[in-house]
């Protein structure tokens, strides 16, 4: 009786210590099941957020990209677009068309009036000029741009040296700017060797084909 009694006894703790284990697995279980709830929820949540900053993003990018619109707009009417959207990009252009960084930059001006070193009697004002080591950019900003607008340009530069003396030494580049410029500008000016600049995602962007290479007046 006593050896029977204690294998149902044995038998009786191993059925208890087999129905806390099922329930140990059964409550394992169900915290993984709820864990695995809880990282998909996550990686829901985190899609989402992903999603709306992705879109906000693009709203913010949008909105700078009207706002540099009506920015440009209003300097176009109001004759200031030198001012406010050449001049600025003009240490940009330098440094990816010239490879003159900004550091190297010893002088920029806006609506520059010169008088003529061969004939004083002549004067000429420069909408923009930056000396930037062995470079002398001249700019041109009109509000609407002809091909005519392009051939006088290209020609004046020719003449630059007796306005500016002192960059004798310096090579002459000449870049035209307008606000839009039809693709069929952007190709003639090439055709005479300038950099031609329009409104873009960087206020002013540089319009020529990738590899371009200035003239040299």
């Amino acid at each position: 009786m006593a050896t029977a009694y204690a294998i149902e006894q044995r038998v009786s703790r191993l059925d208890e210590a087999m129905a806390e284990m099922a329930r140990e697995v059964a409550l394992t279980s169900q915290a993984a099941r709820e864990a695995s709830q809880a990282a998909r929820q996550a990686a829901r949540t985190a899609e989402q957020t992903s999603r709306e900053m992705a879109e906000f993003k693009r709203e913010m990018a949008d909105f700078k990209i009207e706002m540099r619109k009506a920015w440009g707009e209003l300097s176009n009417r109001l004759g200031t677009m030198a001012e406010d959207l050449v001049a600025p990009s003009v240490p940009r252009i330098l440094r990816t068309v010239l490879g003159c960084p900004g550091d190297a930059i010893e002088q920029t001006a806006v609506r520059m009036r010169r008088r003529s070193s061969v004939d004083p009697a002549i004067s000429r004002e420069f909408d923009v000029i930056a000396s930037c080591g062995d470079y002398f950019l001249i700019n041109e900003t009109k509000s609407r741009l002809s091909p005519q607008d392009v051939t006088d340009f290209g020609e004046a530069l020719a003449s630059v040296r007796q306005f500016f003396p002192e960059v004798a030494d310096k090579r002459i580049v000449g870049a035209i700017a307008s606000l839009y410029v039809d693709e069929s500008l952007v190709r003639f000016g090439e055709r005479n060797g300038l950099i031609v600049l329009g409104f873009g995602q960087d206020v002013m962007d540089v319009l020529n084909s990738p590899g371009f290479s200035p003239r040299f007046f």
